[in-house]
């Protein structure tokens, strides 16, 4: 009978082992990766940060620093994949939109793989970057702040949102089979 008990605990625990690591999540976790702005760019100084050509490669951190960062969260989170190569340690408030290049806050482990991967979300920081710095008149037009708020929250829903329902430029067939039909 106490053969059976060990054993009985013995799985549980492998159980539990195998279920506490997690898989890589398409939206990160709000309670570490809240999103966090560079108080410095706001929307009436735009045209001198975000809205510039190579201004997002004047403050990107080195990719030591942020391969620490990413190795440290992919343990400390208990991803079941930790292969620093699968994952982007990305921005939730991209460079493109002022989020804060340096703040661990504004940064998690983003898979590469799958339907809502880095790259899917890479498109909607260009797309999203693109509408803040058109000029207020055009009917693409959105604020610094509300695209923020859109990508902080959730970004699969801001893709489909202000991706998906763009009318230029064109869609490619890339961007077109991440919306709905």
């Amino acid at each position: 009978m106490a053969r059976i008990g060990v054993a009985l605990i013995v799985g549980a625990l492998l159980l539990f082992a195998t279920h506490a690591l997690a898989d890589a999540p398409d939206l990160p976790d709000a309670s570490r990766t809240p999103g966090v702005p560079d108080p410095a760019v706001t929307q009436s100084n735009i045209d001198e940060n975000i809205c510039t050509s190579g201004y997002t490669a004047s403050l990107r951190p080195n990719t030591s620093v942020t391969n620490a960062i990413k190795k440290q969260q992919l343990i400390g989170w208990a991803y079941s994949d930790r292969k620093m190569a699968h994952y982007e340690e990305d921005h939730l408030i991209s460079l493109q939109l002022g989020g804060s290049p340096d703040d661990e806050k504004n940064l998690w482990p983003e898979h590469y793989s799958g339907k809502w991967g880095a790259r899917t979300k890479d498109t909607l920081e260009g797309e999203l970057r693109r509408r803040v710095c058109t000029v207020a008149a055009n009917v693409d037009h959105i604020s610094l702040q509300e695209a923020r708020d859109a990508i902080s929250s959730d970004w699969k829903a801001a893709y489909l949102k202000y991706v998906c329902r763009r009318t230029k430029p064109a869609l490619t067939a890339k961007i077109k089979a991440h919306c709905p039909h």
